[in-house]
Parts: C-alpha cells; structure tokens; sequence
C-alpha cells in the first residue's frame, strides 16, 4: 500500500518524522502491560551502564538487514530484555517494531546511566546544533514493510508453513489422496489429483465455508520427551499445496441390470509442490495467514524439565546456530512466541584422578547459547537457536535466562 507521508512540523527527527503519518494498523504488534511498565520505568532513568554491552556504540546506523534482536544485543548485555533497549528510548520509540533502515542510534550516558535517542544527545531534536532551514515538501513511500525484523525472515517463514504438530487421531482423521491422473506415480506442481475423507468425517466439498485450499503432509514422526520417553505430538512432514476443485459424491450406475452406488472421490489440483507427493499422503486445511510478534523476552513462568526434543531437518547429531529445534514446553505449559530460553550442556562425568579412590564425579551444566521460540503447539514448540558455543543435542536442558 502506498502511504503518503507529509513532513512533520519537526523535519529532520528520523524515526519520530517517517512514522508522523504511517496508518495505525501497519506495524500494531502486541506489547504486553508488564513489557510496557519496564519501558516506562525504564525511560524516566535509563539503565544502569553495567547493563551495556562493553562495545556499546555511541552511534549506529541501522542497516537494510539487520535485526531487533542484533540491534538490542549490540546495546545490551542480554538481550532478551527487549523492553529496557526500548524504554531507554520510549519517548521517540513507542513502538518497539518500528525500527527502519537508516535511522541513526545516538547512545547517551549520564551519572552512570545510559540512554539510547534517535537525536543526537545535546542537539535540538537531532538538528545538532545550529540552524537547518526546511521547506514544506511531500513524499510518498511505503514504510509498512521496511520495519526490521526480529528474527531473520528466512530461517523461520518456512516453519510457519510446513512442520505441523499433530496428535495421531487428527492426522489419521485427515483426508487422504487416493489416485492420480494417468496412474501417476508421484504428483508435481500442475498435475490433478483425487482424494477421500477418513470415515465417519463427512466428504470433502466445495460449499461455501468449508476449506478448498489444503496443505499436503506426509507421516508423522514421533515427538517424545527426552526425560520421561512420552510422545507429546507428531511431526508431519509437509510436501505441497493443492486446491479443490469438486467435492466428492456418489454416482449410480446400471451394471449387469443392478443400480450401484459408487463413490467419486474429490478432484484437486497440486499448485506447490516441496517434494513430490503420491498416493496416501494426507491433506489438512490452508490456514489464515499468521502475523506474529517475536518481542523477545524471558518467559514469565517457570519452565521446570525443559528439554530439547529434537534438531529438526538435520542428519547430524548437534544442531548449530540459526537451526531450528523442537522444544518439550508449549502452550499449555505458558510458553509464547518470542520467549527467550538459555540452553545448557550436561556437564560430563569423569573420574577424580586426584582422589585416591578415583570417585566418579559429574561437572556442572554449563551455559550454551540461547534459543527464542517461534512457534508454539500445545505440547511442544519450535525455536531458532540464537547464538551457540558448542553443538546443541537432543536432552540438552533449556532454563530461564539470567
């Protein structure tokens, strides 16, 4: 959409002047009450300088790029605490999402705190001193997709689409497709195909209301919890799209002088394809868009027994940075989307050489990285590994960050 944007009275105050007319609802992401308390609370003191990263800038120019979690952990020191890096600035930021390329960060520090401005700290509204004459002018431009990221688009938009956390049933009661078009073995983009409800599911049909568009999944694999061995869901495999074109119904047809009902199953079409499909691969319903908040932060309940459940997609036994890994936490146990979780590595366990006995003794676990979860099933949850030392393995134990 484009949006026209008129220069505020205050030309030249960067953030405050390209967002003086964007419309309300482009960038509205959800902030929490407790997440605005901090930044409010933040914004009349600052933080202490302690909380900075040593190599803090005092100026930064943001970048076609970069990301809100790369820019709060070039600040802070953890920077999972979002809303402190967005407190320190909440007067010209009231939006943590609505950080644009070329925007220049000035960091300020006074009486041991520091503050982070988009003007320049001592200059009138970013007009660094002296005087800056400006003529009324209009310029048009599209902000609504520029806003920076939190997390880098292309290690997540595919898991909001294809891994899908199912229970046995559901996926069981899935339809199914049944036949290709000229006994095709395997389907493709463009090719036609059949398919059939489970029983007792209704048939599939093309009335208004009911799904025509379908993701295509393949079997499921188990998802069990390292600690206790229970399966808490199961992994679908996605491998395409398609679309329907007619419903399924029944046909009577005269043969040897006997009326037979016969069944015609559903006709789709493939319109994408990840991997070839083929017959008996099951069909679950396209769902509504998702616009989702990664606003990280450090979950607000316990998260006792956290473990890594699996690395996914990966044939090697340690997942590394920007991978992707299912958690055994999920929404019934609070867990949301841009929740923040330090991972750590079992400590080993090896023989005392100093004691006489050779005691067999068990190191500490040691922190390992972070990971931020991005979304969430019932049982269990996906989350991007954030930043790693060594590999991350299935077991590894996930805490609160400090």
């Amino acid at each position: 959409m484009r949006q026209m944007t008129t220069m505020c009275a205050a030309a030249g105050l960067g953030l405050s002047v390209l967002l003086c007319s964007l419309p309300a609802a482009a960038q509205d992401y959800p902030v929490t009450p407790q997440q605005r308390a901090v930044a409010q609370a933040t914004a009349q003191t600052g933080i202490p300088e302690g909380e900075l990263a040593p190599n803090a800038p005092d100026v930064y120019v943001v970048k076609r790029g970069d990301t809100l979690w790369d820019i709060s952990g070039l600040y802070l020191l953890r920077p999972w605490r979002w809303p402190e890096l967005w407190g320190m600035n909440l007067a010209e930021i009231r939006n943590p999402h609505r950080i644009y390329p070329g925007q220049t960060l000035y960091l300020e520090r006074t009486g041991g705190r520091a503050r982070l401005r988009t003007s320049r700290p001592g200059g009138d509204a970013g007009l660094d001193g002296g005087t800056v004459r400006v003529s009324p002018a209009t310029r048009y431009g599209s902000l609504a997709d520029s806003a920076l990221a939190t997390l880098r688009p292309q290690f997540i938009d595919p898991f909001l689409a294809e891994p899908l956390v199912v229970d046995a049933a559901s996926f069981d009661r899935a339809p199914r497709l049944v036949a290709t078009l000229d006994d095709r073995v395997l389907l493709a983009r463009g090719d036609r195909a059949y398919a059939r409800s489970a029983p007792n599911t209704g048939p599939m049909t093309t009335a208004a209301g009911q799904p025509h568009d379908f993701r295509v999944f393949r079997n499921t694999v188990p998802l069990k919890d390292p600690a206790t061995g229970e399966i808490l869901g199961y992994e679908a495999q996605y491998v395409g799209q398609a679309r329907l074109l007619r419903g399924e119904t029944t046909q009577s047809t005269l043969r040897d002088g006997k009326q037979l009902d016969e069944i015609v199953p559903a006709s789709l079409d493939i319109v994408g394809s990840k991997e070839e499909m083929r017959v008996g691969d099951r069909l679950l319903p396209e769902p509504a868009p998702m616009a989702v908040s990664y606003v990280p932060r450090a979950p607000e309940v316990p998260v006792d027994n956290a473990r890594v459940v699996s690395i996914y997609g990966s044939a090697v036994a340690n997942g590394a940075q920007s991978q992707v890994v299912a958690i055994n936490k999920g929404t019934r146990d609070g867990i949301e989307s841009g929740h923040v979780l330090a991972i750590l590595s079992e400590g080993a366990r090896i023989v005392d050489k100093t004691d006489p006995s050779r005691a067999s003794i068990k190191l500490p676990d040691e922190r390992n990285g972070l990971l931020m979860v991005f979304r969430p099933f019932e049982r269990v949850s996906y989350a991007l590994i954030l930043d790693i030392r060594t590999g991350v393995k299935v077991g590894d134990r996930l805490v609160l960050p400090d």
